[in-house]
């Protein structure tokens, strides 16, 4: 069974390897892959439980106000180390958006090597939602009740 590769309408073998054009296609993502891979790496390796290693939250240090990003880089680093309930513990959203980012590059990946767009459309009603998500999550982590969900 032979195919036929859209980018030079030559009839390549069913089963090989991709095109010279989805290869160069996959540049880009690829490229956005090692630099979150180099990232997850660092944060994976250098401990943010070690003071000096990593900035402190300016909102915090100043206002003693936990912000939406606090507990990022130990959610991260437990993330590496596969420790799902720790990372969750030290900063919930984002292992969602970690496990998102997983979804969305893996959907672009795939669109790219077929020669197809990726449309991400997020409405006015999404961005608003998920501002008042981090807000409310934010709001509650500094709540006295809320403790449970601190760094």
């Amino acid at each position: 069974m032979r195919d036929v590769d859209a980018e030079s309408a030559e009839p390549r073998p069913t089963g090989t390897p991709l095109s010279r054009g989805a290869a160069a296609r996959l540049a880009v993502p690829a490229a956005v892959l090692a630099v979150v891979a180099g990232a997850f790496t660092y944060v994976g390796s250098v401990d943010p439980y070690e003071p000096g290693h990593y900035p402190v939250c300016p909102l915090l240090r100043f206002t003693g106000v936990y912000c939406p990003g606090c507990g990022g880089l130990r959610s991260a680093h437990a993330f590496v180390h596969g420790d799902l309930a720790g990372a969750l513990h030290a900063n919930a959203p984002a292992v969602l958006a970690y496990l998102g980012f997983a979804v969305l590059w893996v959907l672009w990946a795939v669109r790219a090597a077929r020669g197809r767009p990726v449309r991400v459309d997020l409405g006015p009603v999404h961005l608003w939602t998920l501002g008042t998500l981090m807000l409310v999550f934010t709001v509650v982590r500094n709540l006295p009740f809320g403790g449970w969900l601190l760094p």
